[in-house]
């Protein structure tokens, strides 16, 4: 009898995590074929986070022909084992609640998810062809998709035009020329997206290639004693929004201490590099860090080190500024391999006065961000009342009221917050 009461503590205990399919930092990117074709290449970077999981499913939209299927491990870059399956065979599986009319990718993850926060970071490929959703329009095409992902990116076919779209996004030119357009979607559920393109008369010219010692020319027309701009516009460099999968958690402490305790995700894909540096912004004091790698869980070694050692030892700060002063925390890892990346997660915790404090009564928190995504947890007890910049407001399972920030922007957002006690 007790061997059986253990295997079914075992069977229930592995259950949740095979009934669940849970991720987080979703990014879709949409590559439209000829339109003739109704089709277009789909590049879906997903982490699957329920503790435990061997299997994610990804399900084929209704409506839409899949083709051309593979599956990427994004930490080792090796391809991953999957296969099409019917709804009643995901719920075999351990997805139970699949839909019984939808086909599902099943994809065999390279290690079971980490406990204690780990993910499995994959990458899907695909060919859609959905005459519904990318269709001709007079002499125009249509990308018409409902998108519940967070953050995507439309790329329009060779030699076309980016005539309109419905909401707010970046507009890229691609280096073999194609215009991408790209967007966080704030909606709290799908973004009804709509592009229009229209082929342009001939073929546009190639993008100059960038001059290979960032000295690109100058204009010399202007008057001598013009004031010069602070870099000229053929330097300036636009990089994709929304591929960034930058974020951090702040848990306020009680504002008496001025102290909030924060994770930081970070995915590291440029080859050689063997470490990471988190210079402490001046008038903050750091303690108690932490990190580890999400991908597999293991706990990494960290120093705090001042400016003088960081100088001594040449560690690269980033083109932060260092004064002697200045504190960093240092953080070794293997270094990347080629094709391969690592996901980590910096835990430390904060005191900072000029930021966060008390102040007749109220709790205030001031603070620039600049990642992508940003959530900021109050403390027990207190209550939001002013927030300067718009931000998701929810409540987590222990009453703590939640603020999500999701920045579009490439520069700072200004934070403002400010809270009572219930």
């Amino acid at each position: 009898m007790k061997l059986i009461a253990a295997l079914l503590l075992v069977v229930c205990s592995c259950a949740p995590a095979l009934a669940q399919n849970r991720s987080e930092d979703e990014y879709t990117r949409y590559e439209l074929l000829a339109p003739d074709t109704a089709s277009f290449k789909i590049l879906y970077d997903v982490t699957a986070v329920t503790p435990g999981a061997r299997f994610f499913f990804n399900p084929i939209r209704k409506g839409s022909e899949a083709s051309d299927e593979s599956v990427i491990d994004l930490m080792t870059g090796a391809p991953l084992k999957f296969e099409e399956i019917t709804g009643q065979q995901a719920r075999d599986a351990g997805l139970a609640r699949a839909d019984l009319d939808t086909h599902y990718i099943k994809v065999t993850l390279a290690r079971p998810v980490p406990d204690g926060g780990g993910e499995a970071r994959i990458r899907i490929l695909k060919t859609y062809k959905d005459a519904k959703s990318y269709y001709r329009e007079g002499d125009a095409v249509v990308f018409n998709r409902p998108l519940g992902i967070k953050r995507n990116a439309v790329v329009l076919p060779a030699a076309y035009e980016l005539l309109s779209c419905n909401i707010p996004v970046q507009a890229i030119e691609e280096p073999d020329g194609r215009i991408a357009v790209s967007f966080m979607n704030a909606y709290p559920g799908e973004a009804p997206l709509i592009v229009k393109a229209r082929p342009l008369a001939g073929r546009p010219p190639a993008p100059a290639a960038a001059d290979a010692g960032g000295n690109a020319a100058r204009g010399t027309g202007a008057p001598a004693a013009a004031p010069a701009p602070e870099r000229p516009m053929n330097e300036i460099r636009v990089t994709e929004r929304a591929i960034q999968d930058r974020e951090i958690v702040y848990f306020l402490k009680e504002p008496e201490t001025h102290a909030f305790s924060l994770y930081h995700d970070y995915t590291e894909s440029r080859e050689g590099v063997k470490q990471y540096v988190n210079v402490v912004r001046a008038g903050s004091t750091v303690s108690e860090p932490s990190a580890k790698i999400l991908d597999t869980g293991e706990a990494l070694t960290f120093e705090i080190l001042k400016g003088d050692e960081l100088a001594r030892r040449k560690i690269d700060t980033g083109g932060e500024d260092v004064g002697p002063d200045t504190a960093a925390v240092v953080i070794p890892f293997a270094p990347v391999k080629k094709g391969q990346s690592v996901r980590l997660r910096i835990s430390e915790t904060y005191t900072d006065p000029a930021r966060y404090a008390l102040v007749n009564g109220q709790l205030m928190w001031h603070r620039g961000f600049g990642r992508p995504r940003n959530d900021v947890v109050l403390p027990p007890g207190w209550y939001l009342t002013t927030t300067s910049i718009p931000a998701v407001i929810a409540q987590d399972p222990d009453g703590r009221t939640r603020l999500v920030f999701w920045n579009p922007r490439p520069d700072n957002i200004d934070v403002f917050l400010k809270a009572r006690r219930r």
